[in-house]
């Protein structure tokens, strides 16, 4: 049977968490509103629109939602030349490729932002689908975009990983009912993954691909 491996690419793949927490921060900043970078980190991974309902509450101006995530894609849009692909990243998935797993994308990035991040994994070879932010109506941690990414695969939920950076991604798994993987590098602590869903926890893409013999992903 066919086995799938999904996988977010923001703090997963791509070293651009900390990108995203500067960008957010300035377009927060520019709209009046000053709020902490470690509260932006905790949201990143949300789509836009939760994220900035996350961070400023039911409270706020929401006339001014739109133009606060404007600001952090014009801003965010300044790296998109030289997105850093975490180590060993593309590596990972041309081996799983390789055993036989069909890897698909799950993320809330959609257009050029995709297609940058894309482009900084380098591995398009073995990427057979990807659910992107354009396809799905609400974004993690909801189900819907591992859901979508399995549907892509032709794969139940049984048959499926997916690995991801954030407590979103977790809860996005559990509640699609696969198994979850956690990776540390886009800075969220073990204890909160592993509370989230996450049943294994690695350093980065090439903590994972090291161990992968004794992974779920083996």
């Amino acid at each position: 049977m066919e086995r799938a491996a999904v996988f977010d690419v923001d703090g997963t793949l791509v070293d651009t968490n900390h990108l995203h927490v500067v960008a957010w921060w300035e377009a927060f900043r520019q709209a009046g509103h000053h709020v902490p970078m470690h509260a932006v980190h905790r949201a990143v991974g949300l789509p836009s629109t939760d994220l900035v309902a996350h961070l400023l509450g039911d409270g706020r101006d929401e006339d001014q939602d739109a133009d606060i995530s404007a600001g952090h894609k014009a801003l965010y849009g300044q790296y998109f030349d030289r997105l850093p692909a975490l180590p060993r990243a593309g590596e990972l998935l041309r081996r799983l490729h390789e055993n036989g797993w069909t890897v698909v994308l799950a993320t809330s990035a959609g257009g050029a932002e995709l297609s940058a991040l894309r482009r900084a994994i380098d591995a398009d070879d073995a990427i057979a689908a990807t659910a992107s932010a354009d396809d799905v109506r609400e974004g993690k941690p909801d189900p819907e975009p591992v859901e979508h990414a399995l549907e892509l695969a032709g794969v139940p939920a049984e048959r499926a990983v997916f690995v991801g950076d954030t407590v979103w991604d977790m809860q996005a798994g559990s509640r699609a009912g696969v198994r979850c993987v956690g990776v540390l590098c886009g800075g969220i602590p073990r204890a909160d993954l592993e509370k989230a869903g996450a049943d294994a926890v690695y350093a980065d893409p090439a903590h994972l691909l090291s161990a992968l013999d004794g992974s779920p992903l083996a």
